[in-house]
């Protein structure tokens, strides 16, 4: 089985093309794939180009714990990267089909950067989805790990709770984010996302992601981070969202289209060899 690598911003995945594994997989064989120590090691596996009917392609993304996500900000950087990289792409804008939706990418000369048209942010709980009746989930409470937290949630194809404080640190992401991934009010999980403002153009964020846990960047939990900054009042279109992997740009049109602008840095390629599927899942632990 062929793998590629690439890293955005350290948020680094497989790109396994159904060319060289067809698929499907099965999820002992995510887990497996993705673990740093029995496996390869990544934050997530990007199995496409497949054929779409309303793309130029359409793409599968799957975590390490093995479950699969809508979208992802960082993956499609580099999903469309990989398709420059095999010249099935050239510069010009081009579609990718997702679980959540199809985004528009394009790959800016010398392939290190690359910009997507996310879709359209949504507050509304029924899209998210959060729990409760029809409404904006706008500053409202949660309670997990005996702390109370004031939080707004989103999603752009996955949904997101966006956690704004004064300051944050690492820890808080550690700590607060699986309970707030998986607390009842998101029946489907959530990304989660500890908020920092530090001006009306720049904001700071520490992820916990769903399915994958700590997190050094986020496209997608950039481009809510941002939505939510800029509903709140306290940026504006244009935020540069800093994270401790380096930083994304996100522009908001009036009716919260987002913006990405990244870069992806190509790391390696190799094969998987059969053995290491012999590995028993009972050692992951």
């Amino acid at each position: 089985m062929k793998f590629h690598k690439y890293h955005a911003l350290g948020n680094d995945y497989l790109v396994i093309d159904p060319a060289d594994f067809p698929g499907p997989f099965t999820t002992g064989e995510i887990q497996l794939i993705c673990h740093r120590n029995f496996g390869v090691g990544s934050d997530g596996i990007l199995h496409g180009p497949f054929p779409s009917d309303v793309a130029k392609c359409s793409l599968r993304i799957f975590n390490p714990d093995g479950s699969e996500a809508e979208k992802s900000g960082n993956g499609l950087r580099i999903f469309s990267r990989y398709l420059w990289d095999r010249g099935l792409v050239g510069d010009e804008p081009f579609p990718i089909q997702t679980l959540g939706g199809v985004v528009r990418a394009t790959v800016r000369p010398g392939g290190r950067t690359i910009q997507v048209e996310m879709g359209r942010v949504s507050f509304q709980s029924e899209a998210i989805p959060v729990t409760g009746p029809a409404r904006e989930v706008i500053n409202e409470r949660i309670s997990v790990g005996g702390r109370e937290f004031m939080f707004c949630a989103a999603t752009i194809g996955n949904p997101h709770c966006v956690v704004p404080l004064e300051t944050i640190d690492p820890g808080l992401a550690r700590e607060f984010g699986p309970l707030i991934e998986t607390h009842p009010f998101f029946p489907n999980r959530t990304n989660v996302q500890f908020l920092e403002v530090i001006d009306r153009g720049n904001i700071r964020i520490e992820i916990w992601e769903r399915g994958a846990g700590y997190t050094l960047a986020s496209g997608s939990s950039s481009s809510a981070a941002a939505a939510v900054a800029r509903r709140l009042g306290l940026c504006d279109r244009a935020i540069t969202v800093h994270m401790p992997g380096g930083e994304i740009l996100i522009e908001l049109t009036d009716g919260y289209d987002a913006q990405m602008t990244g870069p992806v840095t190509r790391v390696a390629e190799g094969v998987i060899d059969p053995e290491m599927f012999s590995t028993k899942l009972t050692n992951l632990r």
